[in-house]
């Protein structure tokens, strides 16, 4: 069997500062079923939906959702293991040929109304092995050397209206073809960076605060 399109979800256990986060309620859903949720939505293009986990909860809430569950090794779990591993090991165990990976993030659960169908039109017509999805920062940036301030992206004065624009990677979505991951990158350097300019861009959830802002924006946009 070949999956032309599948969706990975990393969901491990054990998050330090917001315990529990990916089971979380949000609007009375799990936090990973809003995510899961939304992959199974993009069925015209997305054949399958794997979580990767280690967790027996997780586990639970996934099967409960209709994805199918990769169970990760402990030795792929860890605080500091970057996500390109769990990825590459969901397509080292499916016995199926996979052409496209769809990673998207627990922690990012609000996406705007069709960018799922623009981002992979857009991956699908274009000459790159991958696409992220990125946002305008409008902020005055620098840094500190000596107890001094030294602005990055403007001189001291200068409007914000004025600005070089500078972009941020908002975890929204990420598409890579499989053979790309393989090769051990998710953004590639031909990578397509997708500009998102929406407030949800900015839920990317780690904290309380983080969590109380998702569902401040979830009210709002009465989804």
């Amino acid at each position: 069997m070949k999956l032309k399109t599948i969706a990975v979800i990393p969901a491990r256990g054990g998050s330090k500062r917001l315990p529990n986060k990916n089971i979380l309620h949000l609007a009375n859903l799990p936090l990973l079923a809003h995510t899961i949720l939304y992959a199974k939505q993009q069925k015209a293009y997305i054949d399958e939906v794997y979580v990767s986990t280690d967790d027996a909860e997780i586990k639970k809430i996934a099967v409960e959702y209709g994805a199918i569950v990769i169970d990760r090794p402990a030795a792929l779990s860890g605080d500091l293991e970057p996500t390109i591993s769990c990825v590459q090991h969901v397509l080292d165990v499916l016995d199926t040929t996979v052409e496209n990976v769809v990673l998207l993030q627990v922690t990012n659960p609000l996406r705007p109304n069709n960018l799922f169908f623009e981002a992979f039109t857009k991956f699908n017509t274009s000459l790159s092995d991958s696409l992220f999805t990125i946002s305008r920062n409008h902020q005055k940036l620098g840094t500190i050397k000596d107890s001094q301030f030294l602005p990055f992206n403007y001189e001291i004065g200068q409007r914000s209206q004025d600005l070089e624009p500078l972009y941020f990677e908002n975890g929204l979505l990420y598409i890579t073809k499989a053979k790309t991951i393989q090769q051990g990158t998710i953004i590639s350097q031909s990578a397509f960076p997708f500009v998102v300019d929406h407030p949800f861009t900015l839920v990317d959830i780690d904290t309380q605060e983080d969590f109380e802002y998702a569902e401040y924006l979830y009210h709002k946009y009465n989804l």
